[in-house]
């Protein structure tokens, strides 16, 4: 009893903080305790194992082996037994770890979906996933079947750097209570409004002037589109603006984009599926927690001056919406808005806000200058509709074409390849298979936005996927780069307004092209979402 009484999901041992001097037994303790595993049986075995091998690594090793054995005899084929999808057969401790692509794990999920259809299982390390493939079966999960996939599993990295709170990664009650806040004060604050579309019209004022300055020379753009999305966000959330070398955003944007780079890493993969023993070994997965660190503290410290200057008949910003809501929270025995949650909370928005919309216009910019008979027909259509005046949002239902590239820009760029992962919250029978409630389940965008029974030619950059055959805008259900359902981007309504304006008045004042001998590569660099391998544009101004 007293064994089980101290392995209550949610308390962390004493030790985790930093390694003990009996590490062996206690590794092996807490990968029994990382799997909410409350047996006995294993613990003792485990101990007299590694107590008789302590002092040689490679007993040690075996000894943590065997405890993995144990597990998967206790545990193991628990989901085959009730019709569980099917997958690759799993070896012993890596389950197909060994088939995956560990920095593109999509790419093997597609093939995989070759063999075993639209809805299979894999194997990593020692727990089973469900992996949807297509946008079929995708859209039947998150859309017919929302309330079954709607949680969010355990993912090691994220819990340690986010613990439940926030949105993105947060579960149940609080989940609920934090998406219909953000949703509330990012409307309440701009989003969808006259207001905002006047911010953003100003931003792409400052990126004009900005790109400007180059004089046509090549310059790498990313720190200044980040910089421009972060400025948006920023607005609502702090009622703020930076400087685009503003030393304080600039390390804000570095802090973003290493978590964004780091968590597509295979060492992260490798922590997701090992934290127990992972946490114990140096590498990249450490820095994660450094630069979410680093963005906390700014957040901590703009939250507390808001704090000390409220003024509740005056809401400037999200965080005084916030600090509002936790007033008048006080009488209440539940709490959400407490400062946890508004300090990931905030660093979610923050981070969403920029990354998604500022690479996005980076893959545009970039296609572009690989298509100039593509960029030629936008100007032409820009030239038309709105000549030398400012881009409105009135003007898109005007530009189908523009807004044909726009989505094409988007399918292409698959900005989350993977798709942010999901649980099921109850147990669920999916498509002829029985799928257990906590399942991880894996909706795999890259399919859907490649999916050739939507798409005629999924692999290249064709914008006629969003044009019929008289030239006019047409919808495609299977374009999903926000995802669906009751996980949808919180700030799709937004990023659109950004993406139009943005993209519109810079192919207004610029044509762009590649420095001189230089080819076009759209390769997609290595992060949790796919960004362009570093390159460098030249802006050459229209007359």
């Amino acid at each position: 009893m007293a064994l089980r009484n101290r392995h209550i999901k949610g308390r962390r041992p004493a030790w985790r903080a930093s390694p003990p001097a009996h590490w062996a037994t206690r590794v092996c303790t807490e990968f029994i305790y990382g799997n909410n595993l409350r047996i006995s049986f294993i613990y003792i075995h485990a101990t007299g194992l590694i107590k008789t091998f302590a002092m040689d690594p490679v007993s040690v090793f075996l000894s943590v082996v065997v405890c993995i054995f144990l597990l998967k005899v206790f545990y193991g084929g628990k989901k085959d037994s009730q019709n569980f999808p099917p997958g690759p057969k799993p070896l012993p401790l890596i389950g197909n770890l060994h088939m995956m692509n560990m920095e593109k794990p999509y790419l093997t999920f597609m093939e995989l979906a070759k063999k075993y259809g639209s809805v299979f299982s894999v194997q990593l390390g020692t727990e089973k996933v469900v992996v949807l493939c297509g946008a079929d079966s995708v859209r039947d999960a998150l859309i017919n079947h929302a309330d079954e996939f709607s949680g969010r599993p355990e993912v090691a990295i994220f819990e340690e750097i986010f613990k439940g709170h926030g949105i993105i990664f947060a579960n149940d009650e609080n989940w609920k209570v934090m998406r219909r806040f953000s949703l509330s004060a990012l409307r309440d604050f701009g989003m969808g409004k006259k207001t905002i579309e006047e911010k953003i019209s100003e931003e792409s004022d400052c990126l004009v002037e900005t790109f400007k300055s180059y004089g046509g020379k090549p310059f790498d753009n990313t720190l200044i589109l980040n910089a421009a999305a972060a400025n948006i966000i920023v607005h609502i959330l702090l009622n703020h603006r930076f400087d685009y070398q503003d030393p304080t955003l600039l390390k804000l944007i570095k802090s973003i984009n290493d978590i964004v780079r780091i968590t597509g890493s295979s060492m992260v993969m490798l922590y997701n599926t090992y934290p127990s023993i992972m946490q114990w070994i140096p590498g990249s997965h450490k820095s994660v927690v450094e630069n979410a660190e680093r963005l906390y503290a700014f957040l901590i410290e703009t939250f507390t001056k808001h704090r000390d200057q409220l003024d509740i008949g005056d809401q400037r910003d999200l965080i005084d919406a916030f600090l509002v809501k936790q007033q008048e929270e006080k009488s209440s025995s539940t709490k959400f808005f407490h400062d946890e949650n508004l300090k990931v909370l905030l660093a979610h928005l923050f981070a969403a806000g920029m990354e998604t919309t500022s690479t996005t216009l980076r893959w545009g910019f970039l296609l572009m200058m690989k298509y100039p008979e593509v960029q030629k027909k936008v100007q032409d259509e820009i030239d038309k509709v709105i000549g030398s005046a400012e881009p409105r949002l009135d003007h898109r239902k005007h530009m189908p074409f523009t807004d044909a590239v726009i989505h094409e820009i988007q399918r292409f760029g698959n900005l989350v390849p993977n798709g942010l992962p999901h649980a099921t919250t109850k147990d669920v029978t999916f498509r002829g298979y029985f799928i257990p409630k906590g399942t991880h389940v894996i909706p795999v965008l890259t399919s859907v936005l490649q999916d050739e029974a939507y798409f005629k030619k999924p692999e290249e950059f064709y914008p006629e996927h969003f044009l019929n055959s008289e030239g006019l805008f047409l919808k495609n259900e299977a374009f999903l780069p926000f995802s669906a359902g009751k996980r949808i981007c919180a700030g799709e309504t937004l990023a659109r307004m950004e993406l139009f304006l943005f993209f519109t008045k810079l192919l207004q004042n610029f044509t762009f092209q590649p420095p001189p001998g230089v080819e076009v590569d759209l390769t997609c660099g290595v992060a949790i979402t796919s960004i362009p391998l570093e390159h460098e544009i030249c802006a050459l101004p229209r007359n």
